[in-house]
């Protein structure tokens, strides 16, 4: 089965992975890109659904409510996210003054929320891993938020370097130690022409795949552990988009790298010293 998709840039909302007609069972994912003076309409159904906006600027309607000029940065390489989230059953309309261009993730959901407008405030960071496997981590949407299974966040991977290793992943219900977590990794770069590989890979050999990603392709991780990594000389963007039950980060390393998690933390410890 192929795990990658490519989005090609059209007006609109494309859905590229919808629950079911995919490898993913719960989560969902798309892009909206609007220029000067377009809207779309948009409804969230069943699921509850977080609107990342990867560039420009939009105003969003639904009930008696109205946000305007929600965005900031140009590219996803100029500052933290902004973002807003909605409950199931929502009818909301998106337009702009500009240009904008939003990751939609979505997940079903069997409680009512309440709608959210989050600015770069609410995004918190953290440097992961240490070089060679070193990134700088946006969490956006997690257990702060109004959300109740997406976890959503921005990884900016230092050039030529590894991201997420030991390889790890998250689909085997052991709470609080693994829980099931379906997730993808959308993908952009600086300059655009850069590249990444994406492994994807089970223990027992079901699944083993090597992907080579480029500017606006994902990869799906139904389960299975995964691992980035960037070209060298590139900026290396992803966003990370998981649903589940258990809301967070439970997961496990590949026994057979999990060494490299010791050594991480030797040289953290030594930095600090």
């Amino acid at each position: 089965m192929n795990y990658k998709k490519s989005y090609v840039s059209q007006k609109g909302c494309t859905m590229l992975c919808k629950a079911g007609e995919c490898s993913l069972g719960m989560l969902e994912f798309g892009i909206i890109e609007l220029k000067s003076g377009d809207s779309v309409d948009f409804s969230t159904q069943d699921k509850e659904v977080a609107f990342i906006i990867l560039g420009g600027k939009c105003n969003v309607k639904f009930d008696n409510v109205k946000w305007e000029n929600v965005g900031g940065r140009r590219t996803v390489f100029e500052g933290k996210a902004h973002s807003f989230y909605m409950p199931r059953n929502k009818q909301l309309s998106i337009s702009t003054s500009w240009s904008v261009k939003i990751a939609v993730c979505a997940a079903h959901i069997d409680e009512d929320t309440e709608p959210a407008c989050y600015g770069p405030e609410q995004v918190n960071t953290s440097i992961l891993g240490v070089k060679p496997w070193e990134r700088d981590t946006h969490f956006v949407i997690d257990g702060r938020s109004n959300a109740r299974r997406l976890t959503i966040g921005e990884a900016f991977v230092t050039p030529g370097n590894w991201a997420g290793f030991p390889p790890h992943k998250h689909d085997v219900d052991k709470m609080p130690s693994e829980g099931v977590l379906e997730e993808i990794y959308y993908f952009l770069f600086q300059p655009e022409q850069g590249f990444a590989i994406q492994r994807l890979y089970t223990r027992d050999g079901q699944i083993d795949e090597c992907y080579v990603v480029k500017q606006d392709e994902l990869v799906e991780f139904p389960r299975g552990y995964h691992t980035t990594v960037g070209a060298p000389g590139y900026n290396t963007y992803f966003l990370w988009a998981m649903a589940g039950e258990h809301q967070g980060f439970f997961r496990s390393n590949d026994p057979d790298h999990d060494w490299v998690a010791a050594v991480e933390n030797f040289v953290k410890k030594n930095k600090q010293a």
